[in-house]
C-alpha cells in the first residue's frame, strides 16, 4: 500500500484490518477533481487486493462529507470539447464502479452534508450512516445538468420514486428522510457516529472475508433479477461453492466444535 503521503486530498489509516480513507479538502467541503477521483479509484483499487484489510470505512474531515463537484474543475469542464467531457466522466464514472465492485465491504461515515457527486460517492459505498443533522440534495439541475454518472447508484440505493422527485426538483432532503427512503441504513446523533460505525466494522472483520466477498456480489448479482430456472440454478451452485470453500468446511466445524473459526485468530 502506498504511503498516505501519496495523496494530495485524502487521508488513509489503517488499524487491526479496517482501512479509513478519509475525504481531507475540507476548504472547499471535500468538493471533489481529477486529482481526487484519480486517488480515490487508486485506493479502493489497492485495498480491495490488499489480504490484511477486512473492511474499509469511507469518511470526511469538516463539516461537510461532500459537496459533489469543485467550482475550479468546474470552470475548466466549461472550456471542454464533447470528447474531453466524455473522457472526464469516464473517469468519474471508474471511481464509482471501483467503489461498488470492490471486493471489501465499504461502510459510509457521513459526518456531514452531501450533495450531488457525493451522493454518488455514498451510494457506491455498502452501508451508510449519517449523522441526523446532514442535508442530502441532487442539485444537478440547478446549474442545467443532470446527475448521469451517479444515477445507476443513487437509484438503487434511494428507489426509482423517490429520485423522480429528487433528481427533478433539487430539494434538499433530511438525514431521516434519507433513512426512511433507505438510501443511509442509520441516522445518529454527532456523538453515537462513532461507536455505531465500529459496531457495524466489527460485525464485518467477525464475519468469514470469503463469505463477506461472495455476500456482497450475490446481492449486486440478484437484486431486481426476476427469479427464474436460471436464477434459481445459480444461487445453488453460489452456495455449493461456498460450502466447499476452506471458510466454509471451517466455519461449519468451528460451529460445531464450539470455537472461534481461524479468520478470527
Amino acid at each position: 500500500m502506498d504511503d498516505q503521503l501519496d495523496y494530495q486530498s485524502l487521508e488513509l489509516v489503517q488499524d487491526n484490518r479496517v482501512a479509513t480513507i478519509i475525504l481531507n479538502r475540507p476548504d472547499v467541503r471535500n468538493a471533489f477533481n481529477e486529482t481526487t477521483i484519480a486517488e480515490i479509484t487508486r485506493v479502493f483499487t489497492e485495498l480491495g487486493s490488499d489480504k490484511n484489510i477486512r473492511a474499509i470505512v469511507l469518511a470526511a474531515r469538516g463539516p461537510a462529507f461532500c459537496a459533489g463537484a469543485d467550482l475550479n474543475w468546474m470552470k475548466k469542464m466549461a472550456g471542454y470539447t464533447h470528447e474531453e467531457n466524455c473522457a472526464d466522466a469516464a473517469q468519474l464514472a471508474e471511481m464509482l464502479r471501483t467503489i461498488y465492485f470492490c471486493p471489501k465491504p465499504v461502510v459510509a461515515k457521513v459526518q456531514g452534508d452531501c450533495y450531488a457527486g457525493g451522493m454518488g460517492l455514498v451510494a457506491a459505498c455498502d452501508i451508510t450512516v449519517a449523522v441526523e443533522d446532514a442535508n442530502f440534495c441532487l442539485s444537478e439541475v440547478k446549474l442545467g445538468l443532470i446527475p448521469a454518472t451517479i444515477s445507476p447508484y443513487v437509484i438503487k440505493a434511494m428507489g426509482e420514486n423517490a429520485a423522480r422527485r429528487y433528481f427533478l426538483t433539487a430539494e434538499r432532503f433530511s438525514a431521516s428522510e434519507a433513512l426512511r427512503m433507505g438510501f443511509v441504513h442509520a441516522a445518529v446523533k454527532v456523538d453515537a457516529l462513532d461507536v455505531t460505525v465500529d459496531d457495524i466494522v466489527k460485525a464485518l472483520v467477525s464475519a468469514s472475508p470469503n463469505a463477506v466477498k461472495h455476500a456482497k456480489r450475490l446481492v449486486q448479482d440478484v437484486a431486481g433479477v426476476q427469479i427464474t430456472e436460471t436464477l434459481i440454478a445459480d444461487t445453488a451452485e453460489r452456495i455449493a461453492l461456498i460450502r466447499a470453500s476452506e471458510e466454509g468446511r471451517e466455519g461449519v466445524r468451528s460451529f460445531l466444535e464450539k470455537r472461534k473459526p481461524s479468520w478470527l485468530n
